[in-house]
């Protein structure tokens, strides 16, 4: 099944990452007129909501686009929790677990001046499989769905909706307790139902959120107005959802990062949508920390994989060594510090994480354990890309294993194409190398199956970077699927993590804090980092 591609989270934390969030409520007093300005380092991967598929593009199109169902504007765990959207209430799931059945709030329109109809689910849903959408997959367990995404052609049978009551059923072939989670993507958003399948990036389709995006130059810049819509009929049927403060809000791309960080020093820009490097961070953090420099921890996990099918890695022996041989803090040094040291594969903030250290820094019992395996390959090729940081915890890796008595040789690749090359079966070498994934969303079988389960081993974008396949744990992971989650399925997830960890096709190492820099006028107290959609524009006060 299709899956938001790690590639692009792991470009963008190679490029940084800002996560910003904000208040809640309906407060007209916040209206006031005025503009806020980003700099950016790259234009986002999409700016039509089918078709986004980074956190950069998630960021962009949040305070845009409201799927019928969505999280609050609350950092950390709070932000994790679904609450209706456009939708009044959560679904009724039916006993099997395969109706959904929703309402859509009466009244909507999007910002052209469109009512808002229960019918644009259902078009909005065929429009991203007409797309081939990155995350068509979260789809196509809708009964008639996997026909149409292949023939383009009859609609999707297993939506059912009424526009005089606002009725929205969706009926699935089978079983899917992630399903409400998906519904909550910006790529389920309801669009006007004439809204053509194409790439609408340049012109981005009517919204329903507190902005429009009305100026698109690609590649270098976009620009949001205050959607007339919002106060005049959205904002009293959506009081969850915060107004904003800038009437205008414009982003320019800047290359240079030098510039980036000069231009919200000097006031010219308000905030930075990508963190600072690390050439800028130590000084940053000397002069502006706690006050126009906040830090955050993301919910996901760096790790470095091993190739479980081919020799030395196909020894669970030699994987719990590499496992007892990494030092967590040595790699949050390579991080500046902006690192939390991590050994498990669900992070914090994730349903069903329980902190556990299954393997203290031992050097000693690392080499007893290689010595035991007696690995006849000692050869490994270590994989990982040309970001500093990333580089630099590659060649760490790298001594490490030596220590170990292993011959490294390490590969070091662009940032851009990284994932591309590991993710093909068909290049030699895969032995082991650097990794990470972020927040798909904050549903634990988004960390397991597609990353470390048979069925999700692909020739070509496979994300099983250890080509782990276990049929036991598999088998696990598709039942918990299954099922809605609540605390039973968090406990049993939890376990699930331990009896990964076991097998140790990982060395997990840590999770990431991200920096976010704004300019002296944006007061940080109102600045939250949101785990799911990254930046919400709506909290940042340009006021002075």
């Amino acid at each position: 099944m299709n899956r938001r591609p790690a590639v692009s989270l792991v470009i963008l934390l190679a490029l940084g990452l800002g996560l910003l969030l904000g208040g809640c409520g309906s407060d007209s007093e916040s209206s006031e007129s005025s503009t806020l300005r980003g700099n950016t380092s790259s234009f986002p991967d999409a700016l039509d909501p089918a078709l986004a598929l980074t956190q950069e593009g998630w960021s962009a199109l949040w305070n845009s686009y409201i799927p019928l169902l969505t999280y609050p504007h609350a950092e950390g765990a709070a932000g994790t929790k679904l609450i209706p959207g456009l939708a009044r209430a959560l679904p009724e799931v039916s006993a099997d677990g395969l109706t959904y059945t929703l309402r859509l709030r009466s009244g909507l329109r999007y910002s052209d001046g469109t009512p808002v109809r229960a019918s644009d689910f259902r078009a909005s849903i065929e429009r991203l499989l007409e797309l081939n959408s990155g995350v068509s997959g979260y789809f196509t367990d809708i009964a008639g769905a996997e026909r149409f995404a292949e023939t383009k052609r009859g609609g999707i049978a297993g939506i059912e909706t009424d526009d005089a009551s606002g009725l929205i059923r969706i009926r699935l072939a089978r079983p899917r307790g992630t399903f409400p989670y998906e519904l909550a993507t910006l790529a389920a958003a309801p669009l006007p139902a004439d809204t053509p399948a194409e790439d609408l990036s340049a012109d981005p389709p009517p919204a329903t959120g507190p902005y429009e995006i009305v100026s698109v130059r690609p590649g270098r810049s976009w620009e949001y107005r205050r959607n007339p819509e919002w106060e005049a009929n959205n904002a009293e049927l959506l009081p969850q959802l915060p107004d904003g403060h800038a009437d205008r809000i414009e982003i320019d791309v800047v290359s240079n990062a030098d510039t980036q960080v000069a231009e919200v020093e000097r006031g010219e820009a308000d905030w930075m949508v990508y963190p600072p490097s690390a050439d800028h961070l130590a000084d940053l953090k000397r002069r502006f920390e706690g006050t126009q420099l906040i830090e955050t921890p993301l919910i996901g996990v760096f790790y470095f994989w091993m190739n479980t099918t081919e020799p030395p890695f196909d020894d669970v022996r030699v994987r719990r060594a590499v496992n007892f041989a990494i030092a967590p803090e040595a790699l949050r040094r390579i991080y500046a510090g902006l690192m939390e040291p991590l050994q498990q594969v669900l992070p914090p903030g994730m349903p069903g994480h329980e902190e556990f250290k299954p393997y203290p820094h031992d050097p000693q019992r690392a080499k007893a354990l290689v010595a035991a395996a007696d690995p006849s390959e000692r050869e490994v090729t270590v994989w990982t890309n040309n970001f500093p940081t990333n580089q630099e915890a590659g060649e760490y890796y790298a001594g490490v294993l030596e220590e170990l008595g292993f011959e490294p040789k390490l590969k070091v690749l662009d940032t851009t194409n990284y994932f591309a090359v590991i993710g093909n079966l068909n290049t030699p070498n895969l032995d082991t190398g650097w990794g990470n994934w972020l927040l798909e969303y904050p549903h634990p079988n988004s960390y397991f199956e597609p990353q470390l389960t048979g069925g999700a081993i692909n020739e070509t974008s496979n994300y099983n970077w250890a080509q782990f396949d276990d049929p036991a744990l598999s088998a696990e992971v598709a039942a918990l699927r299954r099922e809605q989650l609540g605390p039973d399925q968090e406990a049993a997830y939890a376990e699930l993590d331990r009896a990964f960890m076991r097998e140790a096709p990982w060395a997990p190492f840590g999770q990431l804090t991200l920096a976010t820099f704004v300019s002296a006028r944006i007061d940080p107290d109102e600045v939250i980092v949101g785990p799911v959609y990254g930046q919400d524009l709506a909290s940042f006060d340009p006021s002075e």
